[in-house]
């Protein structure tokens, strides 16, 4: 049992699990009526194949090509597994395609190609051009990638790019220029060491040329030595960095004397502390090998104190990480129907990702790294994958470039529409879960899970243990979790386990003898007497929140499998709510496509009052500005504005004034119907004096539990959208709960908010 074995078992599972795979076509258009499906297929379908026919660019306007990638690849060097075969690649290519469509909405087929034979993989793809707007190649193997590439971009009226090749080389070349700017030197006389020499080597160098490198300064490494004339054994492309300004027989160490810049594209633990030393003063060492680096970060921040650092890894400072740039590069090409993905559109985006770093970091994103003021320095040279500029940042410059360049079939006039327009794809503010997650992995907490008896929380321990996310702490059976532990093959052997009912050593009753004697000490003029609070103490929701009060844990999840009421009781009784909050709430968020949803009451209040409401709003703000969101707050019911009479109706508007009376500058509307909360066009033309009219709700408060817990229900099971939640509000330390049957991603989202929650108390 060990930690390997349990990641194969759980990624097996989440490939199999529901529909096989992890990507599905779905249509775009209405379907449900005989004359949907008329339109759509026969006759219908016949008058826009005759547009096309009659001009061949209306292929853009009536079919979905323009947005349409081709993720292409042969399997003959995947992620590190080598030649293992078109099939058995696919499931990479699959991910390439959920990476396209997360970050910039791009749709994919990914093709597998079951040949090794250059000229058949080019004339496939070729004859394929009709189909796609974009072609993506993917873990082929040098130097056949290179011919390959070159031919069909030769032969293709669509942009074509080897991510291999070019991805490390665009987003390394950005950490590059800004490193090199920190420490005051110029590339054309930088020294650069390159230990590797396949497609991604070769590709950075090509591209660090472009930039102004100096051809006879750049020296490198392929696993037989130093990249020399006088070598008789170098294929494909590496003659082209082929250096006679040192002697044929210089070892790596030789090189890096004196040497500026070190990039590794190669394999783990190949550079030394010593190596780092003997580099020139204020060097920069990009060790990019996954997931092992040339050098550790802790090796290479102890060698000497002037170096800049880089890897491919997310636990460290400056990932040089291949999602900042695929997506956003095929997204401005595609935007502007570019023929090629040119020289000039890939060092545009080398130099939109540069200034981007230089710029003011958006709080969502020092939220997500623990920083008060991230800003441009030896750490932050490059920008953080949740950025959500990324994208109205790098599409529209590899836009420009392709139209600058006369590439572009599709010039774009409006440079502010277009970026509304990439801003309204994904809704730039929801990759609020990425943002939690790596909040949570800065500092780790102490969380305790009461319902450790369930193998989906078992699950969910696993995987925050293993990502770091949270310290677990297993309350109940611990016989059954052991069991469970060994019979669904979890790694979880070093994880504290407690069952309260049944202390097994004389450590565990002290503690529960404490534990009884503090509860009775909070209770014994409320109803408990010392046998009670004794008695009481063992259940487990009662034990977990005495933890979290005398801070030995830091935040608990329960209530899976007990009703709410049982979870929230004890919290209220033994931590107790925040000061002046009157009312608890609870509140849900869903990840929709107008960016999160905040939604609150949705556990705990039956049937508030107007002044219950307001309450409930403002915990509920509070909670979103620690995310760092502007709450945009709609008071929802079945009225607009006084258009209908009725209790709830007159609640929320009296809800409504209150909120304002106390909270001038908060942006607050009601009594509003759930429909005009995100139609803006709608509630302009209606209803212009709205303050929701210039961006619509994130944050849904409800007139009752029934409504609002319909709602939520309706919506997340309907629509299919992640949720988190329900997050308690008005606790003083954070207890949040998990609905009977949360699967393991939910609970691990709900320690990864509890974890946040902790991390903010402190």
């Amino acid at each position: 049992m060990n930690s390997k074995k349990t990641m194969k078992e759980e990624a097996l599972h989440y490939h199999a699990k529901g529909r096989p795979g992890k990507i599905e076509v779905i249509p775009s258009k209405e379907t449900a009526t005989q004359r949907d499906l008329t339109l759509a297929y026969s006759p219908g379908v016949a008058e826009p194949c005759m547009a096309i026919y009659h001009n061949p660019e209306d292929v853009y306007k009536y079919t979905a090509k323009g947005n349409l990638v081709a993720v292409i690849s042969n399997g003959t060097a995947v992620l590190g597994l080598g030649d293992i075969g078109a099939a058995a690649g696919k499931p990479v290519m699959e991910g390439k395609g959920l990476l396209f469509k997360i970050y910039a909405d791009i749709d994919v087929f990914d093709l597998e190609l079951d040949t090794k034979d250059v000229d058949e993989i080019v004339r496939t793809v070729k004859i394929l051009e009709p189909t796609f707007g974009g072609v993506n190649l993917e873990d082929i193997s040098a130097p056949e990638c290179f011919e390959i590439e070159e031919r069909l971009k030769a032969e293709l009226n669509i942009p074509v790019m080897h991510d291999d090749q070019h991805g490390t080389a665009i987003i390394s070349a950005a950490a590059l220029l800004n490193a090199l700017e920190l420490v005051g030197k110029d590339i054309a006389k930088a020294q650069i060491v390159v230990n590797g020499a396949g497609a991604s080597a070769i590709s950075c160098s090509k591209l660090y040329h472009s930039l102004g490198a100096k051809k006879e300064n750049i020296f490198m490494f392929d696993s037989k030595g130093l990249i020399h004339p006088s070598r008789t054994n170098l294929d494909g492309k590496k003659i082209e960095f082929a250096n006679s300004n040192k002697p044929a027989e210089t070892t790596l160490t030789e090189a890096l004397q004196g040497a500026d810049v070190f990039i590794g594209l190669s394999k783990g633990n190949v550079l030394t502390k010593e190596m780092v030393q003997g580099m020139a003063k204020d060097c920069i060492v990009f060790a990019m090998a996954n997931p092992t680096p040339e050098i550790a970060y802790e090796e290479a921040m102890a060698a000497r104190e002037d170096i800049i650092f880089a890897t491919g890894r997310s636990d460290y400072p400056n990932q040089v990480n291949n999602v900042l740039g695929f997506p956003y590069i095929f997204r401005g090409a595609l935007d502007v129907r570019s023929k090629v993905i040119n020289e000039e559109m890939k060092l545009a985006a080398v130099r939109a990702l540069a200034d981007l770093a230089k710029k003011p970091v958006p709080d969502l994103v020092n939220m997500a790294y623990s920083q008060d003021n991230m800003a441009f320095g030896k750490e932050y040279i490059i920008p953080k994958p949740v950025d959500p500029r990324l994208l109205t940042t790098v599409a529209p410059a590899v836009a420009k470039a392709a139209m600058e360049t006369g590439v572009a079939k599709f010039p774009i006039t409006d440079w502010e529409a277009y970026e509304t327009q990439l801003a309204k794809r994904l809704g730039l503010d929801n990759n609020l879960t990425k943002v939690i997650i790596t909040k949570a992995k800065t500092n780790p907490k102490r969380v305790v899970l009461a319902d450790a008896e369930n193998v989906a929380v078992l699950k969910a321990a696993q995987q925050v243990k293993d990502e770091k996310i949270a310290i677990p702490i297993l309350l109940g059976n611990i016989q059954k979790i052991k069991h469970l532990i060994k019979e669904n093959h979890l790694d979880l052997g070093h994880i504290e386990i407690i069952d309260p009912s049944f202390p097994h050593d004389e450590e565990d009753k002290a503690r529960l003898q404490k534990f009884g004697d503090l509860l009775f000490e909070k209770r014994k003029r409320k109803g408990y007497n010392k046998s009670e609070a004794h008695d009481v103490i063992r259940r487990r929701n009662f034990f977990g929140s005495m933890m979290v009060e005398s801070g030995e844990a830091d935040a608990m999840v329960g209530g899976m499998t007990r009703n709410y009421p049982e979870t929230i009781r004890p919290a209220l009784q033994i931590i107790g709510k925040q000061e002046g909050v009157k009312k608890v709430a609870g509140m849900y968020i869903l990840m929709s496509r107008f960016g999160p949803l905040f939604l609150a009451d949705t556990t705990v209040n039956f049937n508030p009052t107007a002044e219950e409401i307001v309450e409930i709003a403002e915990l509920a703000a509070k909670e979103v500005e620690r995310f760092n969101i502007k709450p945009r707050i709609a008071l929802l019911t079945y009225s607009n504005f006084g258009s209908a009479e009725g209790d709830d109706a007159k609640k929320m508007q009296k809800a409504t004034e209150l909120l304002r009376a106390k909270h001038p500058k908060m942006i607050v509307d009601g009594e509003i119907q759930a429909h005009l909360a995100f139609d803006t066009e709608l509630l302009r033309e209606n209803h212009p004096f709205s303050d929701l009219v210039n961006g619509g709700a994130n944050v849904l408060i409800f007139p009752n539990l029934s409504a609002s817990n319909i709602a939520y229900n309706l919506v997340k099971e309907v629509a299919g959208i992640e949720k988190m939640g329900p997050i308690l509000l008005g606790l003083k330390k954070p207890v949040h709960l998990l609905q009977i049957g949360s699967t393991s991603r939910e609970i691990v989202n709900m320690i990864a908010i509890s974890v946040v929650d902790a991390q903010m108390n402190k």
